[in-house]
């Protein structure tokens, strides 16, 4: 799909695509762990980051290496509040300092915006067309410890599908580790036929 250079920002919860592929996407960024890092560059599977600052500013360098495998950095605000229970003025803010942090730390102006919770009004709408971004993505199905939480009663991935899960470690797995927790997400994936697709690969930027 492409996105447009103006106009209000549409919402995406998934690709409109045939192909049995879906999307993963990691959001935040406390869990640094050097092991997640060597799991992606053997399996190459693409993710791409919803990064906030607050969560990264003490290593950038961590998400470096990510985006050096071919993984897009795109924009989670600066500091994760609950976007609609803030005025206009202070979510342009949270929206235009994270677009400028990252695209300083990482040389490209995100592409794509995430409310923190999924929760957003039309102030955020609105900070995130005046800021850069030209899509809000949030998702169909959240990935936990051991099993994803789905939004359809059948509990059933279908194409295009855009997933959910975070940079977290033992302390918020319940002992489990992020690459142990990311192996759980691939094999359910497996299991229903489908293979990891690159979302930025799907998603057309405007001209210019």
């Amino acid at each position: 799909m492409k996105l447009s250079a103006d106009g209000p920002v549409p919402v995406l919860t998934r690709i409109p695509t045939s192909q049995k592929v879906v999307f993963i996407t990691l959001d935040d960024g406390q869990e640094k762990d050097p092991r997640f890092f060597e799991m992606m560059r053997d399996l190459r599977i693409p993710i791409t980051m919803f990064l906030t600052d607050d969560a990264i500013k003490g290593d950038y360098g961590y998400f470096r290496h990510l985006q050096g495998l071919g993984n897009h950095i795109q924009n989670h605000t600066l500091h994760h509040h609950v976007m609609s229970t803030l005025p206009p003025a202070p979510q342009k803010e949270e929206v235009c300092g994270d677009q400028k942090t990252l695209a300083t730390e990482y040389g490209a102006a995100p592409l794509l915006f995430r409310p923190p919770y999924g929760v957003y009004d039309t102030g955020t709408k609105a900070a995130v067309a005046k800021c850069g971004p030209r899509a809000i993505v949030l998702w169909r199905e959240s990935m936990q410890i051991h099993n994803m939480q789905y939004q359809t009663p059948d509990k059933k991935l279908r194409p295009g599908d855009i997933i959910l899960a975070h940079f977290r470690g033992p302390a918020e797995l319940k002992g489990t580790t992020m690459t142990q927790m990311f192996a759980h997400l691939l094999k359910r994936i497996q299991e229903q036929g489908f293979t990891v697709a690159r979302l930025e690969d799907y998603i057309e930027a405007p001209a210019g």
